[in-house]
């Protein structure tokens, strides 16, 4: 008796240790501050180091060309309305004049508020800003160490628009001539100043060549070169080729349009004003007892935010009361087709999805949600589900993507999280989250789902969204969710319905997801948890 107690209790410690093993995770236990910034040490450092370099030979004379220097961006735009020179009849449609509208005299006159909006609006640009920056976009400029001096990061140029390219240089020792030229496949070169002494050739082409038997001169006018887009894309590259006798080097001018900020005027309260900030979306489907509970429930915590429901029922029921959007769908169309319409009917600058059988609780404290999307980089945050059982699940996984030749990547799916996020020490970031989660709307609507997902359908949005969106997980935002604990025979007709519809044994939803994955996100396999 004595040897099985003892074989049983080694049995329990073996197990322990590897439980401990499976949910410790030492690389994920160290917070990292995911906070947005645009500026760091090193960041000015290389201004420094570039200003340097930029405002060299000072003592150099140019005369500037004004027909090129014009075309270059001066941050000052302004609108201004067409004069009316004469007028016959119908001038206005033999001869359409250009119209302005000032907008900000337009929007905020009369307004008593007009200081806040102004404010409020400064800060959700500066936010944008933040949340928007990249370390690729920065300037650094290689000095000349091959003799070429060049950006190797950091240029961009409007389409058909005209910049300065930025720390052109050369640094060779003593010789009778000195010559540099450059060579663009989307674009022309030519030059805002000219310099005495300097000699240019292919002005308004795609190659140019300069020379001049002073390197100090040859060096003033290379700050002096322009680039001009000449093909219009929204987004692509020019790589330019930079060299000198023995010597070339490469480096990359985006062309790209203006990034069109996404701001909402959700006013200017010291606190979240959740109804202003945020809209409840959901769909629905032969449960309308747990929509209605579900309804009853957010009231109880927030009772003028505004529900947006989606709904394919076969025979629709009337789904009324304030600040309560319900949209009809054909019968049938499904779940992320739902998702889809309910998303995009909302006005806010946050959404949070929940299924049609959740429940608001004292936990559900969206605030904590709209804090850290505030506060953070992150563009959707999951919160926690608790089960009738107490168990509250979070749903977390890892997607990663291992590039597998001709025949299709490889999708990785595994439990956990990359790491805890600083300043949160009951959020991390992960690539795909439970069913209950807040996102930005815009960035929601960018990734969409695949409406051909119609019972069925979660984990497919994640892996579409792997590489768009910056995602997160609080285990404290907590919603209850509905008891699904029934007798067979005390189901009611509806519910034997949807399990039918939900839970049906047909394989041709697995096939879907294999065609989905297989074909539309060219993986040739995947590995999860079973």
């Amino acid at each position: 008796m004595g040897s099985i107690y003892k074989k049983s209790l080694k049995l329990f410690m073996v197990a322990g240790l590897l439980l401990v093993f499976y949910f410790w995770r030492p690389w994920s236990c160290s917070g990292v501050d995911i906070q947005p910034r645009r500026a760091d040490p090193i960041q000015t450092l290389l201004d420094g180091k570039t200003g340097k370099i930029l405002g060299a030979y000072p003592d150099i004379p140019y005369h500037i060309k004004e027909e090129v220097a014009s075309r270059l961006a001066q941050n000052t735009c302004v609108c201004l309305a067409d004069e009316e020179t004469f007028h016959v009849p119908f001038s206005d449609l033999l001869f359409p004049r250009v119209g302005a509208n000032n907008l900000a005299h337009a929007f905020l006159q009369n307004n008593p508020h007009s200081e806040k909006i102004k404010n409020h609006r400064a800060q959700e640009y500066n936010s944008f800003q933040r949340r928007s920056y990249s370390p690729a976009d920065v300037l650094i400029v290689a000095e000349a160490n091959s003799p070429l001096q060049y950006p190797t990061q950091g240029v961009k140029v409007q389409p058909l628009r005209t910049i300065i390219i930025p720390g052109l240089g050369l640094k060779q020792k003593k010789r009778s001539e000195y010559m540099v030229y450059l060579n663009a496949t989307l674009g022309t070169f030519d030059v805002a100043a000219t310099v005495d002494k300097v000699s240019i050739k292919g002005l308004r082409e795609k190659k140019m060549t300069l020379s001049s038997p002073q390197l100090t001169a040859l060096n003033r006018q290379l700050q002096f070169v322009t680039y001009t887009s000449t093909v219009f894309h929204p987004r692509t590259a020019d790589s330019i080729q930079f060299g000198t006798e023995g010597y070339k080097s490469f480096f990359t001018i985006k062309v790209e349009q203006k990034k069109i900020p996404k701001l909402y005027n959700s006013g200017y309260s010291d606190e979240y004003n959740i109804t202003a900030l945020v809209t409840i979306a959901t769909k629905t489907f032969l449960r309308y007892n747990k929509l209605e509970d579900l309804i009853k429930s957010i009231r109880q915590y927030y009772p003028n935010v505004t529900i947006v429901i989606a709904d394919d029922n076969e025979h629709p029921q009337r789904v009324t009361g304030p600040r309560i959007e319900h949209y009809i769908m054909p019968y049938g169309k499904g779940w992320f087709a739902g998702r889809n319409l309910a998303v995009s009917q909302v006005a806010t600058k946050y959404v949070l999805w929940v299924d049609d059988d959740f429940i608001f609780t004292s936990n559900t404290k969206l605030e904590k949600m709209v804090d850290i999307l505030e506060r953070t980089t992150l563009d959707l945050v999951g919160g926690a589900v608790r089960e009738v059982t107490g168990y509250t699940a979070t749903y977390r996984h890892t997607l990663s993507v291992e590039e597998g030749g001709e025949d299709g990547d490889c999708l990785h799916i595994r439990r956990g999280y990359h790491h805890v996020i600083e300043g949160f020490p009951n959020c991390v970031v992960a690539d795909g989250v439970i069913n209950f989660f807040m996102a930005r709307t815009h960035k929601m609507l960018e990734v969409g789902f695949d409406p051909r997902l119609s019972r069925s359908g979660h984990l497919e949005f994640f892996v579409d969204a792997l590489g768009s969106l910056h995602i997160g997980s609080c285990d404290d935002v907590i919603i209850n969710h509905a008891s699904k604990i029934h007798l067979p025979w005390s189901k009611t007709g509806t519910e034997k319905a949807y399990d039918k519809f939900r839970y049906s044994k047909s394989n041709g939803g697995m096939k879907l997801v294999e065609e989905i994955f297989y074909f539309k996100n060219r993986f040739k396999c995947t590995t999860s948890p079973r």
